[in-house]
């Protein structure tokens, strides 16, 4: 310990020294009175206990200094004055737990082993049994004046302050009441003495933050509110946590951030809560969304501790969660100024900054997304770009989505689309959308109340293989987002409801990641509504309903793709912020297909005819690509490059695998060629 926390300490020991005394004389009181009745030196059980003779050398030994000399005759009040605020942490113990002066003799006579080893064998003595080193509820009674019939016994309560605070722990429930035993936990001790450490079972499980003089009226109102009972911040973007450490500043109080997702299956809730009280502390308790439904009790468990407190999360407050009243307040999401100026000071670059209003990361996500792209242009040896940011905001993206769709990191970009310019342009539109929604849809308030989310939903419609899918995957990547592609296998399901539960489970886990979400072949479950003629039409047209409505209040990103357009209910089309046609590719956009899907590094035979294939077969980009493959396969096995006759080979098995007729119109001169 440096010289400077002892010159800091030394009062507060003092003082603590000096309480203790006063237990010493009573402990002194207590041994001569017990001495007039013990056994004769001649005693069978001598050693089982101490001697006369014993007691009264260790009652002659002076005591250990606690790193200040001890005082004779110490004026407690005088020594209080000297210790700086808030004052002796004994009394400041004291005042935080409720204690009375009665209480605080009890833990100091609990307390009194573990800061003087002579009391470990003085209170062997007078327990007449040299084993049990501490006080029992009998001799801490004794030593306080207090009768063991009378009311003082009860203060040892599991509901009184000294053992429900965690300041003193009753053990050996087995035995009689007068002979259980008492112990101050180490943490209450060594905060007595000085040491700030937290408590280690709260390891990986709670952290302690440093408060600030909060500046924002929200945190002053939530700081006021919490004298009434605890509140519940209900997350938009992540700022809950550090507007509620604000809120607690703002009530004068530190705070322990309490990690609901490390929590094991029997948390240390009480070493918490004593953890925040010896601090003048509040617990934040976050998310609780974690907690349900599994883990509801949980959540009861944690409002009935009796510490100031801020829960947060992203899910509206359910009442029935605890039993005492919890005041929930929405936390207002951040405008586009407050997310720039986030990313701006993350990254020192305002320009950056600009470019990443669109995600709604609160400013320890900001962080954790600036230190991820740090590391991955330190490793490429370059300046922070762009990319690496987008990069270090989809690392954070939860695992939760990837459970029901498929995720798709986006690998390409607006040059490798061949599709008609106005699909081109709607695209464009889409990702317009996506980049300035916040702006039009929140801070210009052009989608305002009824429960409409902030989303943008999209409709690709066109056959299969004319690209859809690869489409979003681009706008995916121009927004600087994934793309989760959803599994309706995982989704739709015979029996009622389930797949409206699914579909809820889809949204509210995309709604909390920054990705687009796509449902392919969507009027699978987008179809229209039907004529009631039985029960399964109208469960049916339940469905839709739903998707209707839940489709409006979305918050994210969604794309929906169909084979027919016509599939689509009408009452979706309304609901539609983009609508996109994919034609069949016509016979520049072909040549373009099949110059782009043989690529570069492939090579190519003299007599490579791609005009003629685009001339003559009509086929969709998918299965150009698929073509394509099949005639490098069939280079690979002749260890040549790609020929007219490779080439036609797999048209013609692309055309057994749609059904169509190989023809002499179109296949021309190949037409009966052996090669093929």
């Amino acid at each position: 310990m440096t010289d400077t926390v002892a010159s800091v300490q030394a009062p507060d020991l003092m003082y603590l020294w000096a309480r203790l005394g006063a237990v010493e004389q009573r402990v002194r009181q207590a041994v001569a009175a017990r001495r007039t009745t013990d056994p004769t030196p001649d005693d069978p059980f001598r050693g089982l206990y101490l001697t006369p003779e014993a007691v009264q050398r260790v009652l002659s030994t002076p005591r250990e200094p606690l790193l200040v000399p001890p005082v004779e005759d110490p004026d407690l009040d005088l020594l209080a004055e000297m210790v700086p605020a808030p004052g002796p942490r004994l009394l400041t113990l004291a005042r935080r737990f409720g204690l009375d002066p009665v209480a605080v003799e009890l833990l100091l006579v609990a307390l009194a082993p573990d800061i003087d080893a002579r009391f470990e064998r003085l209170y062997g003595y007078l327990n007449d049994d040299v084993t049990r080193r501490r006080a029992t509820i009998g001799l801490a009674l004794e030593l306080c004046g207090l009768p063991p019939a009378g009311p003082g016994r009860f203060r040892f309560a599991a509901t009184g302050p000294l053992v429900a605070g965690g300041l003193i722990e009753v053990q050996e429930p087995g035995l009689p009441g007068l002979s259980r035993v008492l112990r101050v936990p180490d943490r209450v001790v060594a905060h007595l003495l000085g040491d700030d450490e937290p408590d280690p079972v709260l390891a990986g499980m709670a952290r302690i933050v440093a408060t600030e003089d909060p500046q924002d009226g929200l945190a002053q109102a939530i700081g006021a509110a919490l004298s009434a009972g605890p509140v519940h911040l209900r997350d938009t973007d992540g700022e809950a946590g550090r507007l509620a450490v604000a809120a607690l500043a703002a009530a004068g109080l530190g705070a322990v951030v309490l990690d609901v997702a490390a929590l094991a299956d029997q948390p240390p809730l009480a070493a918490a809560a004593r953890e925040a009280t010896l601090r003048g502390a509040g617990l934040v308790v976050g998310p609780v969304d974690v907690l349900v439904a599994e883990r509801v009790r949980l959540i009861r468990e944690i409002g009935a501790l009796t510490v100031p407190m801020i829960l947060h999360g992203a899910r509206h407050w359910d009442p029935q969660w605890t039993q005492c009243p919890v005041v929930s307040v929405q936390v207002p999401a951040a405008d586009i100024d407050q997310r720039r100026s986030r990313w701006a000071t993350a990254l020192g670059d305002d320009a950056l900054a600009t470019e990443l209003t669109g995600y709604r990361l609160g400013a320890d996500d900001v962080d954790r997304a600036v230190g991820m792209a740090t590391r991955l242009a330190c490793l490429a040896g370059r300046p922070v770009t762009l990319a690496d940011v987008r990069a270090g905001v989809r690392a954070r993206n939860g695992a939760g989505l990837e459970r029901l769709a498929r995720r798709v990191t986006p690998s390409i970009g607006w040059d490798d689309l061949v599709l008609p310019e106005q699909t081109r342009r709607h695209l464009g539109e889409l990702a317009m959308r996506a980049r300035h929604r916040d702006r039009v849809l929140g801070q210009w308030e052009m989608r305002p109340g009824g429960g409409r989310g902030r989303g943008v939903v999209a409709l690709f419609a066109g056959e299969s293989g004319t690209g859809k899918t690869m489409s979003a995957e681009v706008v995916a990547a121009e927004v600087g987002m994934d793309l989760y592609v959803v599994d309706l296998s995982t989704v739709v399901d015979k029996y009622i409801g389930e797949t409206e539960k699914n579909l809820e489970r889809i949204f509210t886990e995309a709604e909390g990641v920054h990705g687009v979400l796509l449902f392919d072949e969507a009027d699978a479950i987008f179809g229209k509504r039907s004529e009631v003629k039985d029960a399964r039409d109208r469960y049916a047209n339940v469905e839709s309903a739903y998707l209707l409505q839940r489709m409006e209040s979305f918050d994210g990103i969604a794309v929906l793709t169909t084979n027919l357009r016509a599939n689509v209910d009408p009452a979706f089309t309304r609901r539609l912020d983009v609508i996109a046609d994919f034609p069949m590719p016509d016979a520049p956009h072909r040549r373009a297909l099949w110059d782009r899907c043989l690529g570069t590094a492939l090579p190519r035979a003299d007599d490579l005819d791609l005009e003629f294939c685009a001339e003559r077969f009509e086929l969709a980009g998918g299965s150009i690509r698929a073509c394509a493959v099949t005639a490098a396969y069939l280079a690979a096995e002749a260890d040549s490059p790609v020929t007219m006759a490779d080439v036609i080979a797999a048209v013609r098995q692309e055309y057994r695998k749609l059904g169509r007729l190989v023809l002499a119109s179109e296949f021309g001169p190949w037409l009966d060629d052996p090669g093929s």
